[in-house]
């Protein structure tokens, strides 16, 4: 379409490939979060219920949204129960306690 602007009849770009959405980049902080809270919110109907089409476009939009919020969260904050350490202290019946790296 001129302008390059997406035929809302097919929903490709001029480039022939599918449209998923508004570009991550160009989302503010709280429209990053709100989109994230929705693909995560569908992404198991997405998987049991959805086409591979369907799955195949969820995981691109959901990497495009996760890879952005990580670009703009590099120092975000990591629960040490949420690492590999962490999974083995918890495997091992010990007790992770916030903020300690469980040397």
């Amino acid at each position: 379409m001129p302008g390059g602007y997406p035929d809302p009849m097919n929903g490709q770009d001029e480039r022939g490939t599918t449209m998923t959405g508004v570009d991550p980049s160009r989302l503010d902080d709280q429209q990053l979060m709100k989109e994230l809270e929705t693909i995560h919110r569908t992404r198991h109907d997405t998987l049991l219920y959805g086409s591979n089409d369907a799955l195949r476009a969820h995981n691109e939009r959901m990497a495009q949204l996760e890879g952005e919020y990580l670009r703009r969260n590099p120092r975000r904050v990591v629960s040490a129960g949420r690492t590999r350490e962490g999974a083995r202290e918890r495997h091992t019946g010990e007790s992770v306690t916030p903020g300690r790296s469980g040397t």
